[in-house]
């Protein structure tokens, strides 16, 4: 082989190399450290039934952010959507959740799409986000699927219903642990086309959880229990009431200035009004959401749960995103969030890496040209 043609051929083997690492390996690298959570026995909740079935695993992401036609160039989409892809297969062949949850802003633009865009979303989002056999995937609404309260009509509620077959509000039970989705943009108390029927089906819910306790004692039919009681897991897009992200301290979350900022009731986070409404009637005991596109970790206002907020799981809107594993028994739960790749350091790997090919390309000529100097002599 001619020396120019062995010098291309190193090079081209280097750059593939170079791009296997970054855009595949990188992601089984770092996600392959995390693992599902063990469960406490000493922070189980004596008061609740136990069944002698395995714990439900659960994984959990948010804010996806699917580009549109409008926002964003085709290179940044493709580059956005590969990451996600590989970062969320990578986590399916790795932990095989039974369940998995999408808390709402799959879409960027799903709000003012045409129909036609509306489909190559929901067919995109099911082709990215594919789970295997076995998994079950549910979906919340967030405000960029529909718009907020004030902009939501009803045909872009009920096409989103039917596109990501995610009812407003939703009672997911497995094996004794229930799951309750919510519309956030329902939750506003005005008697709405959208807020009534949410108001009731979480009513309903109310009262099915209370006969299962056995809090009510009358007008308990048979058909208004479930199996086994225990405290929710609630989930939905918008935080539940806080001022601010200044007291979360979470690895992933806000940048101080970010934190800093006073969220709008409605806009960054429900009412105040709204969250002790939806946890009188939930008493979660676990809360999940999205929306701040950072990480957040906080005591419930009322009862003795946990709220925990998620991160992007896009890397255009956060450098550090990640995904949350928890494992769940009617009287206990653990969880765990999982560093995904940086996109920093996989910026960071391409530059040294070219550097590193540049720098052998250099003494590679540098080297033959002596050695034809010498040979020559």
């Amino acid at each position: 082989m001619r020396p120019n043609l062995k010098i291309i051929v190193k090079i081209v083997l280097a750059i593939f190399f170079l791009n296997l690492y970054c855009q595949f390996l990188i992601f089984y690298l770092v996600q392959i450290k995390c693992d599902w959570p063990e469960l406490d026995p000493e922070k189980e909740d004596k008061s609740i039934k136990t069944i002698n079935e395995e714990p439900v695993k659960v994984m959990v992401i948010a804010d996806t952010h699917l580009l549109g036609s409008r926002n964003g160039h085709w290179l940044d989409k493709l580059q956005r959507e590969w990451q996600m892809y590989q970062a969320f297969q990578t986590a399916m062949t790795l932990h095989k959740p039974e369940l998995v949850f999408v808390l709402g802003d799959l879409t960027d633009e799903g709000l003012y799409c045409s129909e036609e865009e509306f489909d190559y979303y929901v067919r995109r989002f099911y082709s990215l986000f594919k789970v295997p056999v076995g998994t079950t995937m549910y979906v919340a609404v967030g405000n960029h699927d529909i718009g907020f309260h004030y902009r939501v009509s009803p045909y872009l509620n009920q096409r989103f219903i039917n596109g990501f077959k995610a009812p407003p509000v939703q009672l997911i039970s497995v094996r004794g642990n229930h799951f309750v989705l919510v519309n956030s943009m329902a939750l506003e108390g005005d008697g709405c086309f959208l807020c009534k029927p949410a108001e009731q089906q979480l009513t309903k819910i109310e009262r099915l959880l209370h006969c299962t306790s056995g809090t009510y004692t009358e007008k308990c039919s048979s058909k208004m229990k479930l199996d086994v009681y225990s405290h929710p897991i609630l989930m939905q897009h918008y935080p539940l009431y806080r001022q601010s992200d200044a007291d979360c301290n979470d690895f992933d979350a806000a940048p101080l200035p970010i934190k800093q900022e006073r969220f709008r009731e409605r806009w960054e986070c429900l009412s105040q009004e709204a969250t002790y409404q939806l946890l009188m009637q939930v008493k979660p005991r676990l809360a999940l959401s999205g929306h701040t596109h950072h990480g957040c970790t906080r005591k419930l206002p009322i009862g003795e749960g946990i709220e925990v907020t998620i991160p992007s799981f896009s890397w255009r809107n956060k450098d550090n995103p990640n995904y949350l594993l928890a494992v769940f028994t009617p009287n206990n739960y653990a969880y765990t969030k999982c560093e995904m790749p940086r996109e920093s350091h996989q910026r960071l790997a391409y530059m040294v890496g070219t550097l590193l090919i540049f720098i052998w390309l250099i003494y590679s000529f540098i080297f033959r040209r002596r050695g034809n100097k010498y040979k020559y002599r």
